[in-house]
């Protein structure tokens, strides 16, 4: 019954700023202000306020409300472990099953070129350099002249 009465009286505040704004000659914003100021009174209409009204001061609707909330928490809380694992239950059992299966053998993964192109015998080894790890930093040391570093 306040809560009925107390929109009532916003809105009939707010239709009053609204004929003072039309007057000085602002009609939209007076169109405004009136849209504004019927809102309290409409959702009394339908029933909003009253449900409202009735929520807040429902022991059992704040009882509901603290599950709400507690769900919420146990789900936040999952959420933030499974990220911190590493993903989802699905991932870690695909890296499984992939870990399970095992290397694949060293001559698999070179390219195959073709019958003509195949070697018989043991794969060379690189040359050796005479200063030993020259080699190893030449295309780095190519990349930095390239960029002038």
């Amino acid at each position: 019954m306040i809560a009925e009465t107390v929109c009532s009286a916003v809105s009939a505040a707010g239709l009053g700023i609204a004929a003072v704004t039309a007057y000085r000659k602002r009609f939209l914003t007076a169109a405004r202000v009136a849209a504004y100021s019927l809102i309290p009174v409409g959702l009394v209409m339908t029933g909003i306020v009253g449900w409202l009204a009735d929520t807040a001061f429902s022991p059992t609707a704040w009882a509901g409300f603290g599950l709400l909330g507690g769900a919420w928490l146990l789900f936040a809380t999952t959420r933030a472990v499974e990220r911190r694992r590493g993903g989802t239950r699905q991932e870690r059992k695909e890296a499984a099953r992939a870990a399970g299966r095992g290397a694949v053998a060293p001559a698999a993964s070179a390219p195959s070129l073709g019958p003509a192109t195949r070697q018989t015998g043991p794969p060379a080894s690189r040359p050796a350099t005479g200063a030993g790890g020259e080699d190893d930093f030449s295309d780095i040391e190519a990349i930095l002249k390239k960029h002038g570093i």
